[in-house]
């Protein structure tokens, strides 16, 4: 089938089928068997993981492998020998869809709803890595359409499925911290080259890659190892940033503590590059090497709130209340609360809770649990997916959650790539001193029902992407 003619048929074409699949119809109905079969498509990389993962609930059989790049999915192949593997995902649609009951994408940014869509249409459910996809409008589609198809859902942030943010959303409704105002998240990355020159090399495609396959929607370029394996996050085109890589897992904690809603403001500052004495680099297709950014909230309860985001080695402020020697956050990154009364600290994917001043945690009486604990915790984040399947169980990172905070942390990639765009100014050129004017460098006012910035037309472009014809989205 045509790629063109695929995504517009996809759910049409599931008609056609008389066999019913063991997925589940509703979120009380049970399976006639106790096994969920899985296709997977990226299986090389963090999806080795996830497979693994799967495989390790001892529930799971799979019914196919995808994946564009023979190199990367070698490891998989041969753990898993006796599963059919494919390239196209187009081709496992076509040949097992009544055989599944459910997809993992563990691909790049840039093809997360290309390939899940058609399948969660088809009524699969779908777990997906992070961040639930490329782009803001993306991200609100597959929300939609998990909700109008009934189907189980869970990105892959396994820090939602931790004990940490559920404890600290207990001490701040149990008033001890009082009303949050103030909220800093970091993270170490990028821990790939940003900030760089597009390649102007052709280099040999290798034979184990279909690279057609792998740019997926984007724009046909010719091959270059700067773009993979792993280095494609640092790209627009493919990935979304060291914000798109962590946020989903670091901002994971305030936005499950606090049930923060769309942000309703953003702006960003990042790291020019320099490329010569006085000489500016016009990298704009790269993320920059590091960006600090401040997204608002409006809360019915705490009020304004104040989110502050850095990377690239920028951290924020260590609180007045850290005794020497005490440390914010781990080596990944962190995240600080600030209340009227006190301060709440976390590690990444939410752990290690705890109370500043650090005296408080030795004589504050703990609320009683208030919000179920997923067995395991972190590390039952892909079990807590598989049971939602097989029973109904509530998932931790479901879309309806995982889409608000995927378009909250590309909301702040907005105002990063506002902050980098770049006109030469009347009369001046490339290599001049101060040839640029940023029209984007400005607060950017977001209207979420709507999806829209209202004060600079130019960054609703990157709500959405071009589409590589015969790649739309429907």
């Amino acid at each position: 089938m045509q790629r063109r003619n695929f995504v517009k048929n996809a759910a049409a074409g599931t008609a056609a089928f008389t066999i019913v699949p063991s997925f589940v119809l509703g979120k009380n109905h049970v399976p006639p068997s106790d096994t969920l079969y899985v296709s997977a498509f990226g299986v090389g990389g963090r999806g080795a993981g996830v497979i693994e993962g799967l495989h390790n609930t001892g529930k799971v059989k799979f019914v196919s492998f995808c994946d564009v790049d023979d190199r990367a999915a070698a490891n998989t192949y041969k753990n898993f020998p006796d599963v059919t593997t494919y390239k196209d995902f187009r081709t496992v649609y076509d040949k097992h869809l009544k055989d599944m009951d459910a997809v993992m994408v563990a691909t790049p940014d840039h093809t997360h709803a290309t390939i899940a869509l058609p399948f969660m249409k088809a009524k699969k459910h779908a777990y997906v890595e992070k961040p639930l996809a490329h782009n803001i409008y993306e991200a609100r589609l597959m929300t939609k359409v998990a909700r109008d198809n009934n189907v189980i859902t869970q990105m892959g942030n396994q820090g939602a499925s931790s004990d940490g943010s559920r404890v600290a959303r207990e001490w701040v409704e149990s008033g001890i911290i009082g009303k949050v105002h103030t909220i800093d998240c970091w993270t170490n990355r990028p821990v790939w080259p940003q900030g760089v020159a597009v390649p102007n090399i052709k280099e040999r495609i290798p034979k184990e890659l279909d690279w057609d396959l792998w740019l997926g929607p984007a724009a046909m370029r010719d091959y270059n190892s700067r773009y993979l394996p792993f280095k494609w996050r640092g790209w627009w085109d493919f990935g979304t940033g060291a914000l798109g890589d962590m946020g989903c897992h670091i901002m994971e904690t305030p936005f499950s503590v606090l049930d923060l809603g769309y942000p309703t403001e953003a702006e960003a500052s990042c790291t020019t590059v320099w490329v010569g004495d006085f000489v500016e680099a016009d990298y704009s297709p790269s993320c920059p090497p590091s960006s600090k950014i401040h997204l608002k909230f409006e809360h019915d309860y705490h009020g304004d709130i104040q989110l502050n985001w850095y990377d690239g080695g920028i951290k924020p402020d260590l609180p007045d209340e850290l005794k020497d020697g005490e440390t914010i956050g781990n080596g990944d990154g962190g995240t600080i609360m600030y209340g009227e009364k006190g301060i709440i600290v976390a590690d990444t994917y939410s752990q290690n809770a705890r109370l500043l001043p650090s005296d408080l945690m030795g004589f504050y009486q703990q609320p009683t649990p208030k919000y179920p604990r997923v067995t395991n915790g972190i590390n039952g984040h892909i079990q807590n997916f598989v049971e939602g399947c097989l029973t109904g169980v509530e998932t931790s990172s479901n879309f309806e959650k995982a889409g608000k905070l995927t378009e909250t942390v590309l909301m702040g990639n907005l105002a990063v790539r506002a902050y980098q765009y770049k006109k030469l100014k009347a009369g001046k050129k490339v290599g001049d001193w101060d040839p640029y004017r940023y029209e984007g460098r400005r607060k950017l006012h977001w209207d979420g029902a709507n999806m829209r910035i209202t004060n600079y037309e130019k960054a609703n472009e990157w709500v959405t992407r071009d589409y590589r014809k015969g790649w739309e989205l429907s």
